[in-house]
């Protein structure tokens, strides 16, 4: 006789901050049943996309990795099952032929599923790469670091929150931020445009959330800061700035107002594609509707010529609006911001990494160091990396050249099949303990089922190597549990711990504002908006915004952009194919190309294509749509074979990696390219 269901509220394991969703999961005699949204959560109220429907499939999935595997050459027949100590034996002992330099630590966001804006399983990494002194290099530098760097030179890395963004914004402009990434974001903008908010979204192409927009103008890739300083020029040349923001809260205007002549509305629809009376219209309208805000993209917009640019310049507007620090104002949600006020401890123990020749936070770096013999053993927590690094065929390269290649995961993936040595199998989401934050919420993620076969969490892991590898005070806490209670002794936390979680439903509201620089002392030297940065001059980079216009396409024509979409989320779980219903709702890769570009090429819709240039190529479908310029084509990221043809150059110098705590050593992933019949 079966038993009764129980009901257990959770999070989704998808992290697509900053809009995590909560989540119900009914479980009968060990196995889970059913999930659905949680309508008590205060952030999704209920919402759960394709994406968290599909997470059950997870849990009894007979593709799921269940206990180690160990081969001794790469090769699809040389798998064998292995117990974990003789997998730890093996992992240690090589590291300890290479040497502690010699070892690098890699996770993404499958080490988060049941921790993201806490970081546990992060800081767990990074905390013993510090002690061992081994290489760790943060995952942000394939998502929003760039985005971040951009905005940290004009002091703006803290957001105002959705909640404020529904209830008090009069404008709200999508740029780049497409609603299939952060979808509960949507309801706020809705609730917006029901008060009677504008909104516009600025994109590559029609989005999802150009069905929502009051306007949409499709600018060329790479072209953003060009729109952002043309903007300047109207707001400044017409006196439309608040002079009393400027006089008060940042630093450079003069110099500012000297350099922004040139970028006229004429001279930026040559780089927008966007015809100079909308771009003039357009800077009015935001200068003179209050509050407006800027929900600015958190990735995409950020991969392609110009990618730091773009959020250096957008990021002076709300300045010259004097809309930082105001309800409804400012720059909107986004991923991997704070709120203000928000943060959680470290449990990272940087001040006792000793000195060492370690590999910086580059990606062009760090793939040479692979491919040198710098790094002989690679340690994957969570990532299918061959999916997300740029050039990802000179990466492949490198990776095949090391002596040992771990990967702790769920799923087999591309990046476990051509290049691990072993395989560790690891717990899903209702597995272990853990703790999820989203801008304003705290949510508890407790342990709700016994763990598949012999998996086993990161934190297990790494105790199972320090133990070996002589790493003292790697896990000085009794339990999980105390280590997420360091973790939550901070001010934004409000004395939350897990047992007063448990005690209250599983989520507290975070001690945060919603509204970003309430003081007014921004994140700068200075503590004001610069427009001119002395620091950016100091590492050789432009003090003032600027806009580097991309090469003319010469043998490849069309620039290739890549985003989001509802189904999928990076590459998780074998890019969906693991999940039945993900991998039903899924094409397979496809490409966006416009109804003239692919009579060109006498291509139609559903055809078999080949996406190439000097770097690589990679099979796709053609998708052919009105919604899509001529001269750009998309497609989603975490595509088997996308990073094929993106570029692996540095954008940025290495002295200007260490400005901010945050990892900023993205590749560039531009990307010209030719697509031609398969």
């Amino acid at each position: 006789m079966a038993g009764a269901v129980q009901t257990f509220a959770t999070m989704c394991p998808m992290n697509c901050h900053p809009t995590l969703c909560g989540m119900l999961v009914d479980v009968q005699d060990g196995e889970v049943v059913g999930v659905r949204g949680d309508k008590d959560n205060p952030d999704s109220q209920g919402f759960l996309c394709v994406r968290g429907q599909a997470s059950r499939q997870i849990i009894g999935n007979p593709k799921r990795l269940l206990k180690p595997l160990i081969r001794d050459r790469r090769s699809d027949d040389a798998w064998r099952e292995a117990g974990w100590d003789e997998a730890l034996d093996l992992i240690a002992a090589r590291i300890r032929k290479a040497g502690r330099e010699a070892t690098a630590l890699w996770s993404g966001h499958g080490n988060l599923a049941n921790n993201y804006g806490l970081s546990s399983g992060g800081q767990m990494l990074t905390r013993f790469a510090n002690l061992y002194g081994c290489q760790y290099w943060s995952p942000a530098m394939i998502c929003w670091g760039l985005g971040g760097f951009g905005l940290g030179l004009t002091g703006a890395l803290e957001i105002n929150t959705k909640e404020d963004m529904g209830a008090n914004s009069q404008l709200i402009v999508l740029w780049g931020a497409n609603l299939a990434s952060q979808p509960n974001t949507a309801r706020h903008v809705l609730a917006a445009k029901k008060r009677g908010a504008r909104i516009v979204t600025i994109d590559v192409r029609e989005t999802e959330a150009a069905a929502q927009s009051d306007e949409v103008m499709l600018i060329r890739p790479g072209a953003d800061a060009a729109l952002a300083l043309a903007m300047m020029q109207m707001i400044i040349g017409e006196g439309l700035y608040d002079a009393e923001f400027v006089a008060a809260h940042t630093l450079g205007f003069n110099e500012l107002a000297g350099h922004v002549p040139q970028f006229t509305p004429e001279w930026a629809a040559r780089e927008t594609g966007i015809a100079a009376e909308r771009i003039a219209a357009f800077a009015r309208a935001y200068a003179t509707t209050k509050p407006a805000m800027i929900v600015l993209g958190g990735s995409s917009i950020h991969k392609g010529g110009n990618s730091w640019h773009a959020a250096r310049a957008v990021s002076c507007l709300p300045a010259l609006a004097g809309s930082y620090g105001t309800a409804g104002g400012g720059l909107g949600s986004r991923h991997a911001a704070l709120a203000h006020g928000g943060g959680f401890a470290t449990i990272a123990a940087a001040e006792r990494r000793p000195p060492g020749r370690y590999v910086p936070n580059q990606m062009s770096e760090i793939t040479a160091a692979l491919a040198n013999g710098q790094v002989r053993v690679l340690l994957l927590f969570g990532t299918n990396m061959t999916s997300s690094y740029a050039d990802a065929g000179r990466l492949s390269a490198a990776l095949d050249k090391l002596d040992l290649v771990v990967c702790h995961e769920l799923f087999m993936n591309e990046t476990t099949r051509r290049h691990a040595d072993v395989v560790l199998p690891g717990t899903a989401w209702l597995e272990d303990i853990g703790c999820k934050a989203t801008h304003t919420h705290l949510y508890l993620t407790d342990r709700i089922l016994p763990r598949a076969g012999e998996a086993r969490p990161t934190q297990e892991v790494l105790k199972g190597l320090a133990s070996r590898l002589g790493v003292q005070d790697f896990y000085p806490w009794a339990s999980q549990e105390e280590l997420l209670d360091a973790l939550l002794d901070h001010p934004a936390a409000g004395g939350a711990t897990i047992a007063a979680l448990r005690g209250n439903a599983g989520r507290m509201a975070l001690n945060i504002s919603h509204v970003a620089y309430p003081d007014h002392r921004f994140h700068t030297p200075s503590g004001k908006i610069e427009f001119y940065s002395a620091r950016a001059a100091a590492a050789g980079l432009p003090p003032l915004p600027v806009h580097e216009a991309p090469a003319a396409p010469a043998t490849y024509p069309l620039a290739l952009c890549q985003g989001r979409s509802l189904t999928q989320f990076h590459a998780f779980y074998d890019h969906g194919q693991a999940l039945p219903l993900l991998a039903a709702r899924d094409p397979g890769p496809q490409l966006w190309l416009s109804p003239g570009d692919a009579a060109k090429r006498r291509l139609a819709d559903g055809n078999a294509i080949r996406v190439f240039n000097g770097r690589g190529e990679f099979a796709a479908k053609a998708h052919v749509t009105g919604h899509i310029p001529d001269g750009v084509v998309w497609m989603r990221d975490g595509c088997v074979g996308l990073n094929r043809v993106t570029s692996g150059a540095p954008a940025l110098p290495e002295a200007a990696l260490g400005l901010f705590h945050f990892t900023v050593g993205q590749a560039a992933y531009e990307a010209m390219v030719e697509v031609a019949a398969a």
